[in-house]
């Protein structure tokens, strides 16, 4: 007996052991998605990772491994359901302590395969787990499902290798005179001026002369939203009384100190923020307030916003839509796009990257819904993830991510913030773990954080104290923004082939050469690509 039991503990180690190696020798992340319906599954990704039988199975449960603490769990299954011909189903684990975690969603079809990807984080190890696949028979049939485990390290390689490959790249100065002939030792310094990816803040009213407010956006941003001054509640509080001074004196300063800058928004779906006087129109009347609304609005700033938010949170609501018909946002949409056709037409929701306990959320959903859109004539042109975290998932963000990126949309984080039901210090390090995984995200195109100042504070959290003193929000943006993902200043010699290479973030760059009695100044972009930039310089 006490040799048996010692042979257990000894094979449980080898377990252990095997499983921290197979991790440390794990694959790079698979950015693979699927947003299609298929008549056959893929193959699983890698290869299944810990799960070895791939076998189908019709069950509302899957019995996984034991589970690695201080581990990142990919996760993906190609799913089907048995009976109603389609359901959203979210998948959750179940802990030791029977509380739950939500692993991913989707909605899934009878006649078809659909593909989920998800996952989730331990802080320690599981030695009996079970994901359970929820819908209203209770039944769903699997393939090719995978679990891959990663390390905290190995999640971050694959952040830096992203990072690396979709926002930097290779450049190479040569200098010469001007017969052609190299010149070795000129003395060159680089210096980043602006940035390629767009990264913002909203804005308030608050910011309208106030000096040191201003100061301290200009030094971080390139992109902005106005956070409520451009919606309709606040442009035309009472019907036919139109003013839109704020938005513009706000629109003067971002346009003078050449920020970009997102509408937001035109319509707004939930009840709570759709003027009063708008609520008790019906009908004919209605739609004609809409139709003005849109003219109105896109005529008096056509050319000036680079995205608008059309009809914002059409997956949770739908109050033009239950007054006006099922093709109320399409036609919000036409007329939109007809009146600046230049404007990116987005549409923006809530938990779709922040939970997938929201099935209103799914990636099912927003496909769908976008589809609807689509189908009637209108192509969309963005797909906007608001992202008011609460606990971020850094396993589900990049599969909805991977998923999302099937579209080949810009995709734009636009709200981005951690609740403050948490700390100011957690609210840094949820921050830091949101920004670092969308930033490294091959098809995110900009972030927004949903910082605004105004003399109540912020919506949910400030970056900085009321005189912009950094709080820890600010300090983690100050650090990734200004420091880790910024080139800065480069200095270095000319070879003796007269060149100088350097790996810098996409964006314009200043360079200013020296070599005797001669000198260079000139400008160039680093823009996006997998071959060396070369830049030549002759004095």
């Amino acid at each position: 007996m006490k040799q048996q039991l010692i042979f257990m503990k000894v094979f449980a180690l080898f377990l252990i052991i095997h499983s921290l190696a197979a991790i440390e020798e794990g694959p790079s992340y698979d950015y693979s998605g699927y947003i299609e319906c298929k008549s056959e599954p893929e193959e699983p990704l890698y290869n299944g990772g810990i799960i070895v039988d791939q076998n189908q199975s019709i069950s509302s449960t899957f019995m996984l491994p034991n589970l690695l603490g201080n581990t990142i769990y990919s996760f993906s299954s190609w799913v089907k359901i048995n009976g109603t011909n389609e359901s959203a189903i979210k998948a959750s684990l179940t802990l030791d302590n029977d509380t739950t975690m939500c692993v991913g969603n989707v909605v899934a079809k009878s006649e078809c395969w659909s593909f989920i990807k998800g996952g989730f984080v331990l802080d320690s190890s599981l030695d009996n787990a079970i994901v359970y696949f929820k819908d209203s028979n209770g039944y769903v049939t699997l393939a090719s499902t995978s679990l891959q485990p990663f390390t905290h390290q190995q999640w971050q390689k694959d952040q830096e290798m992203s990072i690396d490959k979709e926002r930097k790249r290779t450049v190479t100065i040569h200098v010469s005179d001007v017969d052609g002939n190299t010149i070795e030792g000129a003395r060159i310094v680089v210096e980043q001026i602006n940035r390629d990816f767009l990264f913002g803040s909203a804005i308030s009213k608050a910011i309208l002369g106030n000096i040191p407010y201003q100061k301290w956006f200009l030094e971080r941003f390139n992109a902005a939203v106005f956070e409520n001054e451009l919606k309709w509640c606040a442009t035309e509080p009472v019907q036919g009384s139109v003013n839109y001074t704020i938005p513009d004196l706000m629109l003067d300063f971002v346009r003078a100190n050449q920020i970009t800058v997102r509408g937001h928004n035109i319509f707004w779906e939930d009840p709570m923020y759709i003027p009063s006087w708008v609520q008790n129109l019906t009908g004919v009347a209605l739609y004609s307030v809409v139709k003005s609304r849109i003219r109105s609005l896109m005529t008096h700033y056509k050319n000036q916003f680079v995205h608008w938010d059309v009809s914002n949170e059409m997956l949770h609501f739908d109050f033009y839509e239950q007054r006006l018909g099922q093709n109320a946002s399409l036609e919000m949409f036409e007329l939109a796009h007809e009146t600046d056709p230049l404007a990116l037409l987005f549409m923006n929701d809530f938990n779709v990257v922040e939970t997938c306990g929201d099935l209103n959320s799914s990636v099912g959903a927003y496909v769908a819904r976008m589809k609807e859109v689509e189908e009637g004539g209108v192509t969309m042109d963005g797909v906007g993830l608001e992202g008011h975290f609460t606990t971020p998932n850094p396993a589900l963000i990049r599969g909805v991510l991977d998923q999302l990126a099937t579209l080949q949309l810009p995709i734009w984080l636009t709200e981005v913030d951690i609740s403050n039901t948490l700390d100011q210090d957690t609210q840094g390090k949820y921050l830091e773990v949101v920004l670092r995984e969308v930033y490294s995200h091959p098809s995110v195109n900009g972030i927004m954080l949903w910082t605004a100042m105004d003399p109540e504070g912020c919506y949910q959290m400030c970056l900085t104290d009321p005189n912009f003193q950094n709080l820890p929000a600010g300090d983690v943006v100050d650090k990734l923004l200004l420091k880790e993902w910024s080139t800065g200043v480069v200095n270095g010699q000319s070879d003796e082939d007269g060149t100088f290479s350097f790996d810098g973030f996409l964006g314009e760059y200043m360079v200013n050469v020296d070599f005797v009695n001669r000198t260079y100044n000139s400008t160039f972009f680093i823009s996006k690509g997998d071959e060396t930039t070369h830049f030549s310089i002759q004095l």
